[in-house]
């Protein structure tokens, strides 16, 4: 099954919006195909944020698959921050953050209106609500360190977490997911276990912290959410973090 991923980390902040990358991979059929898609994610993001993860493989795309990709790849996507958008053959799924309802679902539809009939997609789009902002603000796009391999905090790892105690002790007892990420280094499966345990980790600390752990939900998404390009140690350390986010 051939699969498109476009994952895009953006601040809020124009002046930093410019600067957050863009991941684009997947499998895709052919190499015509992989450059179609890469220069619509360029045209639409600019050339140096896009950073290409996408191979080519044997894989099988429907009829005009590489057409409707590029369709897809359009200007109401700018309009989601943090946000990912999932192609696995005529499935589309959108998640991210948007300012307020009516944009939730003016970007789905739009989206939805660049397909024919035979594809579907899935809106897990949300309104970047209040307390959202609080929990970024109080992370502030650093990262909660862990020793190597482990899911053991470390003492700066902590000091965050002390001040994500604060942030969600001011949102009043939202409901909040945690989020682990690691970057692609070993097997998937162990760093799928790993992202989890780190999750489970903070909530432990931030219980021990007097956060109701009922409220703190954890998951871990391994490898496959990277905010930055693999490639480079820079770019793995980038990837391997916490993401907090307030639930629905």
């Amino acid at each position: 099954m051939h699969k498109l991923v476009l994952a895009f980390s953006l601040a809020c902040a124009p002046a930093l919006a410019q600067l957050a990358p863009v991941v684009v991979a997947g499998t895709v059929p052919d190499e015509a195909t992989k450059a179609a898609i890469l220069q619509r994610a360029r045209a639409l993001y600019g050339t140096t944020r896009v950073v290409d993860q996408v191979a080519v493989g044997s894989v099988v795309a429907p009829p005009n698959w590489s057409a409707h990709m590029q369709k897809l790849l359009s200007e109401p996507l700018k309009q989601v921050t943090q946000g990912q958008l999932t192609v696995e053959g005529n499935r589309v799924g959108i998640r991210g953050d948007v300012a307020n309802e009516a944009l939730r679902q003016q970007v789905a539809s739009e989206l939805a209106s660049s397909l024919n009939p035979a594809y579907t997609i899935s809106n897990g789009l949300r309104v970047n609500a209040p307390a959202q902002k609080v929990l970024d603000t109080a992370l502030a796009r650093r990262i909660i360190e862990f020793e190597s391999g482990q899911a053991l905090l470390r003492p700066s790892g902590m000091l965050i977490l002390d001040e994500m105690a604060a942030a969600l002790a001011q949102i009043g007892g939202r409901k909040v997911e945690v989020i682990g990420h690691t970057d692609n280094t070993g097997t998937r499966e162990a760093n799928l276990a790993l992202s989890l345990a780190r999750a489970g980790a903070v909530r432990s600390y931030l219980a021990a912290k007097g956060i109701a752990a009922a409220s703190i939900a954890v998951a871990g998404a391994g490898p496959d959410q990277p905010v930055a390009d693999n490639s480079s140690a820079e770019g793995r350390a980038r990837n391997r973090r916490i993401e907090f986010r307030v639930a629905d």
